[in-house]
């Protein structure tokens, strides 16, 4: 399994606009793509405006190939795009250790 770590920065006041637009698009667009296991959302607690999105895949190809070189990935980047103050910060790993 490999997680998807993106470091997102919205613009100052989208807050709820933003999260209602990320889980829609993660239950309508991600939810679909081959290779998707799950996702995690957290909000930032000193910095409100930035988001952890974690998203599970079975391989890395499945989302560096199957779902960024799919037509997925546009509807994707449409739902979330415009709240983004920046282009996101994405890195992928691998589990090393898990507890109970």
């Amino acid at each position: 399994m490999i997680l998807e770590l993106a470091d997102i920065r919205i613009h100052p006041g989208q807050n709820a606009a933003f999260e209602e637009a990320i889980v829609r698009g993660l239950k309508r667009v991600i939810h679909e793509v081959k290779g998707f296991q799950g996702y995690k959302v957290n909000r930032g607690i000193e910095s409100s405006e930035r988001y952890v999105l974690q998203i599970f895949w079975d391989t890395l190809e499945d989302h560096t190939v199957g779902f960024r070189q799919s037509s997925a990935f546009t509807e994707w980047r449409s739902i979330v795009g415009p709240f983004f103050a920046a282009p996101p910060v994405v890195e992928h790993f691998e589990l090393v250790a898990k507890s109970a």
